[in-house]
């Protein structure tokens, strides 16, 4: 039983996840494992879509954002008689090994499977929010960011063209992650993220203040997560800073694309710690990556824990 080992992908996807599938099929059988595909995530771990992955199933996705083998979220996991029928799915295919690219959600959703059914699971922190605690680094970031830098960069040239300031909403839920980075390396003029509380009247004569010395353009980078919509950071700038302005919702296209070398070469190494993990007889982990380098860590370390934006990096915003 101990040989065949599953794959599955719950919640959001990010780019990233298919360089991780495909090297987690090549990797299990380079262990002498059987690897196997549970589509549609927790969905189809309880529908019984489960199959066995060859090389030929792997070919050429390297390159897709997404994920070949779907993703979703499952509200009938959270009910123990749904648990109760994917363990026996499992057991038809004899796999006790998983190894799961998700969230914290996900995860609390296998740690509660673990201690009813004692399937051995290996997390991979996968979400472009970047809000997992316990890592610096999660799946599919490094490419989200390259999305946004590369749309910040074309809306600068027609804010510059036409005299505008642009307010553009990052993704990220509750945390700022996104907007914030993406603000340090673009050099826009304001960046609002839930974590640092702000009053635009403070910025009102500083803007000003540029425009009179020929500034043309403004770029405002704010994380969803702030309490105030977008559309009124937007008439904020017509009316107290007195420069026409658009908002651009960046939405869905930063969790797709085609994944950066960055996002390939973690997807490959995270999935050898999942995997060398479970071979040496690891129960319930998640891998972490730091200034450490990688490392396991409890469920209980990274799971409903909020997770703190980097200090340094948050100096820089609010100096």
């Amino acid at each position: 039983m101990d040989n065949n080992i599953a794959i599955l992908c719950s919640g959001g996807d990010v780019s990233g996840m298919n360089p991780a599938v495909k090297h987690f099929v090549e990797y299990s059988i380079q262990k002498g494992l059987t690897p196997y595909f549970i589509y549609d995530g927790y969905e189809g771990l309880i529908d019984n879509n489960i199959e066995q992955a060859t090389y030929a199933d792997v070919a050429g996705i390297i390159t897709k954002g997404g994920t070949k083998i779907g993703s979703a979220r499952s509200k009938r996991f959270l009910e123990k008689k749904y648990r109760k029928i994917a363990k026996k799915n499992l057991d038809k295919h004899n796999i006790n090994m998983l190894v799961v690219l998700g969230g914290d959600g996900s995860f609390r959703g296998l740690d509660i499977f673990y201690k009813e059914h004692g399937i051995k699971f290996c997390g991979i922190p996968s979400t472009i929010d970047n809000d997992i605690n316990g890592t610096e680094y999660c799946l599919g970031v490094d490419t989200a960011l390259n999305v946004i830098r590369s749309a910040l960069d074309s809306i600068r040239d027609t804010a510059s063209s036409f005299k505008r300031a642009f307010v553009i909403e990052t993704m990220g839920r509750d945390c700022g992650y996104l907007a914030l980075v993406s603000h340090l390396t673009s050099g826009s003029e304001l960046c609002l993220i839930p974590e640092v509380p702000y009053n635009l009247e403070l910025y009102v004569n500083e803007f000003k203040k540029q425009l009179h010395h020929g500034r043309r353009y403004f770029l405002a980078i704010v994380s969803e997560g702030i309490e105030q919509d977008t559309n009124e950071i937007a008439e904020w700038f017509e009316k107290e800073v007195g420069i026409e302005a658009r908002v651009t919702v960046l939405g869905h296209i930063q969790r797709g694309g085609n994944p950066t070398s960055y996002d390939r070469l973690m997807g490959y190494k995270f999935v050898n710690y999942a995997i060398d993990a479970l071979i040496m007889g690891e129960q319930e982990s998640v891998i972490c990556y730091d200034k450490n380098g990688f490392n396991l860590k409890s469920i209980d370390e990274v799971a409903g824990i909020k997770k703190d934006l980097d200090p340094e990096l948050l100096q820089y915003l609010i100096d």
